[in-house]
């Protein structure tokens, strides 16, 4: 049980870490936790930023945006990555991002179970959001624009 507590405590002072600041690597993160008092290890580290769904873009970390109903604010961290939309054919949207800010996007849209996506491929600045209909395509178009004000 103590485990627990303590591994709850560490998890809640990551994402009050990483809302409050520009974190830019483990070994950073390791340091602020450990002058806080927590006693980390950068594999304990590493596992509670996978466990929390802690996303990565532009070279720092990012908290998980708070559920999978996302709202147009829920996105307004992720907004300064997207550059541009897209269409290739009636069931392939391309959406364009800041180099490394791909995987990151694509985490997001995928956690959001939009119904209109069938699912996604990231690359390094290229996300194919893949549609199973021209309509679906359409929302999913406007739904970005709307969210990424692009």
């Amino acid at each position: 049980m103590q485990h627990d507590l303590h591994q709850s405590e560490r998890r809640n002072a990551i994402l009050r870490i990483l809302r409050g600041s520009a974190v830019r690597n483990q070994d950073e993160l390791v340091g602020l936790l450990r002058r806080e008092g927590h006693e980390v290890t950068q594999s304990s580290v590493s596992r509670d930023l996978r466990d929390l769904g802690v996303l990565k873009a532009s070279g720092r970390y990012l908290p998980p945006l708070e559920d999978s109903s996302r709202t147009l604010d829920d996105f307004g961290a992720l907004r300064q990555f997207v550059r541009g939309v897209a269409t290739a054919g009636p069931s392939l949207t391309v959406l364009r991002t800041t180099t490394g800010s791909a995987q990151t996007v694509a985490t997001a849209i995928d956690k959001s179970e939009w119904p209109e996506v069938v699912g996604t491929i990231s690359g390094d600045d290229t996300i194919f959001i893949a549609t199973a209909t021209g309509r679906a395509q359409a929302l999913l178009v406007e739904r970005l624009r709307s969210l990424f004000r692009i």
